[in-house]
């Protein structure tokens, strides 16, 4: 019994002895391991306190972008309070955390830069929420809906039902589009083409009669087709019409294309294909 007491007694020793002092505060093996514990159990509680706030706001009148946004601020004031306290713990106070990161600044600057930048850029995407969770968006070739907004990046799920993390930092600095950021519909356009001598009169009228016979295209607002220009090999019209489903709005169009391609068939009216006629001429030659 007395050597077990001898071991901790030594043990205690050795985690309780100074590594290295901060601004006049010896740290220990023992002051790192609290400052751990106090950290790890500040992240739960921030866990804890973001779904509390989830399930407090759930029943509110609130946009489900800004009840995400008031969630993820309250999780990182909990953890980051929860940082302080437990630094402080072990006596390093904000002061001796800015010459620390005075120090610390140069060398680790350009390492952290990244992550700073996404970690920023998250901050932005939550207070000016030019995306929120459910937006259907587009940013450098990837297409999907917005299903979480982390610390430092973003989850898209892919049409092709493929999950995709983003850098938070590409929201911000690249060009993105948001389907769903003006409401629930969105304006879809389909290019046809037809050839010279074809009654445009009647190509209105088949287009038109096509759209509004679909039952996801919106009556109001309701279907157009405009005469958009005398091209080489044909003339081209465009099918605007509006739709509420921004999910499969490929969908749609590919219906309409079906649709006019038996229609113009039926009716003779041909859909031409790029051509160039060559003419070739023959001299004769004399000696």
């Amino acid at each position: 019994m007395e050597a077990v007491f001898d071991v901790l007694k030594l043990s205690w020793k050795y985690i309780s002895h100074p590594l290295f002092e901060i601004s006049g505060n010896q740290i220990s093996v023992i002051s790192v391991i609290l400052c751990l514990i106090f950290f790890a159990f500040s992240i739960k509680i921030g866990n804890l306190t973001e779904k509390f706030v989830q399930r407090f706001l759930d029943d509110k009148d609130l946009d489900s972008g800004v009840k995400g946004s008031i969630s993820r601020f309250t999780r990182y004031a909990v953890i980051i309070i929860g940082a302080l306290i437990a630094l402080d713990t072990i006596g390093i106070s904000l002061q001796s955390l800015a010459a620390l990161g005075a120090v610390l600044m140069v060398g680790v600057g350009f390492g952290l830069q990244n992550i700073a930048q996404n970690f920023i850029s998250g901050l932005i995407i939550l207070l000016e929420r030019p995306i929120k969770i459910g937006d259907i968006v587009r940013v450098k070739g990837v297409d999907g809906v917005v299903i979480e907004i982390g610390a430092r990046s973003t989850l898209i799920h892919t049409r092709d039902d493929i999950a995709i993390i983003v850098p938070n930092s590409q929201f911000i600095s690249e060009q993105v589009v948001n389907e769903s950021f003006s409401g629930e519909k969105i304006r879809l356009h389909l290019n046809i083409g037809v050839a010279y001598g074809s009654n445009t009169a009647q190509v209105k009228e088949i287009l038109m009669n096509i759209a509004s016979s679909h039952k996801e295209v919106l009556i109001e607002p309701a279907p157009t087709v405009l005469f958009m220009d005398f091209a080489d090999s044909s003339l081209n019209f465009e099918l605007r019409v509006w739709v509420k489903e921004l999910w499969t709005y490929d969908n749609i169009l590919s219906d309409l294309r079906f649709s006019i391609a038996e229609q113009f068939e039926n009716e003779k009216i041909s859909i031409p294909f790029p051509q160039t006629d060559l003419h070739i001429k023959t001299s004769e030659i004399k000696f």
